[in-house]
């Protein structure tokens, strides 16, 4: 549903047509539209990951919706009064268009299709601003942005540059605020009268304010999806600039010597690993003075008990033996049976 100009950019611009099917042998243009239109919902609804399979098919398959052959387009002399209802929404197909190729991944033509969405939602808005569907201002184009660019380049007081930016940045706040807004309420009354134009019970004034409205948040989702994209051209153009530079090999380093803490250099010197006290005295010193003191393992520790004979030692292993015999012969308890029948 979108012929093809070339531009200087080397993306082709869209232009809006109104054909219709030949009989049986193709589908109708509204159903081709309201089927892409449906992919688009059912993409922005979808909680499959951007990158998956059934997502990017479903994006590709909104995508030829929007592309046939075209017989007729619209005439920019007219009044948008003039279109017939049953034609308004075609005026979306661009943004519709723009928003699909902005679900597109592949990181390879990012910039590409960018770009390729950047001309798609321009187009829509231009077109908007011919039929006077509201009032809104144009995103800037890539030689207002030079042309601006210059002029802040000419050499001025501080306090001239100052002032016209800060006007700018209010001006910019308060915009983005009337559009949020006016997005909101947009929805709203959208979202009220979408059941009856779905189900076909809408007259044909309904249908055209159905349109209309879509028209209007189409403007402000365009006006901010340009906005984002001139941002994100900046940062691809950047990144494909910094993958064509040479990186310069990095200087190899010589490897460290390894190196032990310790407290002071006397220490370094004599422990390596750190120990928490240097060494008082050598081995043969501390076992002398062990000796003096009769603190060595065979020093000062009595073999066998004081006043006992070898005799007393027998005896003692005698009283043990008879023990052992009688309580093999008495059990536990035999003597303490007083009174016990």
């Amino acid at each position: 549903l979108a012929s093809s100009d070339s531009t200087s950019s080397g993306v082709r611009n869209s232009n809006i047509i109104i054909i219709g099917g030949r009989g049986g042998e193709a589908p109708s243009l509204s159903d081709m539209f309201e089927g892409g239109w449906r992919a688009l919902e059912e993409a922005e609804t979808s909680d499959q990951p951007s990158n998956s399979n059934g997502f990017q098919y479903t994006v590709r398959r909104g995508s030829p919706r929007f592309r046939v052959n075209p017989v007729k387009r619209f005439d920019r002399n007219e009044e948008l009064e003039e279109i017939a209802t049953a034609d308004v929404k075609y005026l979306l197909l661009p943004a519709l268009l723009g928003a699909l190729t902005m679900k597109l991944s592949n990181s390879a033509k990012r910039l590409e299709h960018v770009q390729k969405a950047r001309i798609y939602f321009t187009d829509f808005l231009k077109r908007c601003k011919d039929y006077n569907v509201m009032v809104f201002e144009l995103p800037k184009t890539e030689e207002n942005s030079d042309d601006s660019s210059k002029a802040l380049a000419r050499p001025t007081a501080p306090a001239a540059i100052s002032q016209p930016s800060l006007l700018s940045m209010a001006a910019s706040r308060q915009s983005k605020i009337e559009r949020y807004n006016q997005k909101k309420e947009t929805e709203a009354k959208l979202k009220e009268i979408n059941s009856l134009v779905s189900s076909g019970k809408a007259d044909d004034e309904l249908t055209r304010t159905f349109y209309g409205l879509n028209l209007k948040r189409w403007i402000s989702i365009s006006i901010e999806e340009i906005e984002s994209i001139d941002q994100e051209i900046q940062i691809l153009k950047r990144m494909i600039g910094v993958k064509r530079q040479p990186q310069p090999p990095r200087p190899q380093r010589a490897p460290m010597p390894p190196f032990i803490l310790t407290r002071n250099a006397a220490q370094a010197k004599v422990f390596g690993a750190g120990y928490p006290s240097l060494a008082t005295m050598t081995v043969d010193d501390w076992y002398e003075e062990h000796k003096k003191h009769s603190m060595l393992p065979d020093q000062g520790i009595p073999r066998g008990r004081p006043g006992k004979t070898d005799a007393d030692d027998e005896q003692a292993l005698r009283n043990a033996r008879e023990k052992d015999e009688w309580k093999d012969t008495h059990r536990r308890g035999y003597g303490n049976r007083h009174n016990m029948g």
